[in-house]
């Protein structure tokens, strides 16, 4: 085993994992002058994550704030998403909003290994590649530090005395497992799976839209490299076995039935979805809707929770990618901040992200009710003013925590171009 022992600096930091969240914090912190920074990422550089997401307004805001040219590089990547529709899956629309209506701009939609390929070369070499997560704790001199160990090329490594260890390796987190604060996952009552095929629609599927057939749930959308994105969710059955293989017996004709409305033929879109899902049926990446508590900081140790590993699956209307860019944006504001009027406790900027962070995700997770009055035929005008108020409030009113407790607030920006970072 070799010693990692590089020059002492003012602060020395590890970022484990360098999905979303932790490229963007190595990025940003790189940039800081009398920090040590360290990123540690477990896949290869070149690592294929085939999914497809999107990227909410209020994400792509925060990080114009933070970070512009990260901003732009990503919007060159992606299609935008510019309108979100619910429809019933016999066809009927419940919602057709243009996202202009509740937002000062669109989202993104992107392949996750084209959003990993540019936040990871917009980092550099902050980040090492194939390195394997072997212990993590306290450190014995000093448990408000840590300690990490690592496994690269063949060779163990490691490094002691860090003064901030932030943990952004998603929702099986080991980080967050060592530090003994992982909470028994609850399950949420639902399988979910994804699909990526070619784009053989005819033009059926474009923008951001979703299907419903009583509780089922369908969303597709296009994506840039000529694929189609397919997601849903089943109910599960009260008691029913959530392991992995729970989907064992969903085949094409429970899949066929579960969205198939009962007095209808399924409208063209859906019609085709189901279709492609049925014949696809072997591709198909299925997963539990399981969630942790909630947790963006250690109480002792100086350890900082990012992305899927503070609140997996807590983020509702397609935050997850949101919140975890909102989580990095605004640590990293915190700390930039920070250091620039000499508050170099890592104490000081954990407590400080963790109510700014928590108040955030409180709002966020409350928004989801209203929403669903936009999708109710019986809704009220009062419960779709209400549910657009709320909207626009996720994805207007950013604000990004600063030393001092004056917050940044984006006061709005038209297209950026030219991001002079890597193609």
């Amino acid at each position: 085993m070799t010693l990692m022992t590089p020059r002492i600096p003012t602060k020395r930091i590890v970022i484990v994992g360098a999905g979303v969240a932790g490229s963007i914090m190595a990025r940003a912190l790189a940039m800081q002058a009398g920090l040590e920074v360290t990123c540690l990422e477990q896949v290869a550089l070149d690592d294929d994550a085939s999914a497809g997401l999107v990227i909410g307004p209020n994400a792509i805001k925060a990080l114009h704030m933070r970070d512009p040219l990260l901003a732009s590089a990503i919007g060159e990547a992606g299609l935008p998403w510019d309108h979100w529709r619910v429809s019933l899956c016999s066809g009927e629309v419940l919602l057709d909003l243009p996202l202009t209506r509740v937002a000062d701009h669109g989202g993104v939609r992107i392949l996750r290994a084209t959003l990993y390929r540019v936040l990871r070369q917009a980092a550099g070499n902050t980040v090492r590649y194939r390195c394997k997560l072997l212990a993590c704790g306290a450190s014995p001199r000093d448990p408000a530090r840590s300690y990490v160990v690592w496994e690269q090329h063949g060779q163990q490594h490691r490094l002691d005395d860090i003064d901030l260890l932030i943990a952004a390796d998603g929702r099986d987190s080991p980080t967050r497992s060592a530090f003994d604060s992982q909470p028994r996952m609850h399950q949420l009552g639902a399988l979910l799976f994804r699909l990526l095929v070619p784009d053989a629609g005819a033009g059926r599927i474009d923008d951001y839209e979703q299907w419903c057939n009583g509780p089922n749930r369908l969303l597709a959308f296009r994506l840039p490299d000529g694929r189609i994105n397919i997601a849903g969710s089943l109910p599960l059955a009260p008691g029913e076995k959530t392991q992995e293989t729970s989907h064992a017996g969903i085949g094409p004709q429970a899949l066929r039935a579960a969205y198939t409305p009962a007095h209808a033929r399924p409208g063209p879109q859906a019609g085709w979805l189901i279709d492609t899902l049925c014949a696809n049926v072997d591709a198909i990446c299925w997963y539990r809707m399981q969630a942790c508590g909630i947790r963006f900081a250690e109480p002792h140790a100086q350890v900082m929770y990012l992305g899927d590993s503070a609140h997996a699956m807590a983020p509702p209307l397609g935050q997850g990618v949101a919140q975890a860019i909102e989580d990095a944006c605004s640590a990293a504001e915190l700390i930039a901040t920070s250091l620039a009027a000499g508050e170099t406790s890592p104490r000081a900027w954990l407590a400080t992200f963790e109510a700014a962070r928590l108040e955030r995700l409180r709002f966020v997770m409350s928004v989801a009710p209203h929403a669903a009055g936009l999708m109710l035929g019986d809704a009220t005008e009062q419960d779709r003013a209400s549910a657009l108020g709320a909207l626009r409030q996720l994805y207007c009113s950013v604000a990004l925590p600063r030393h001092g407790g004056g917050p940044v607030v984006d006061a709005g920006f038209g297209p950026v171009t030219g991001t002079g970072l890597p193609a």
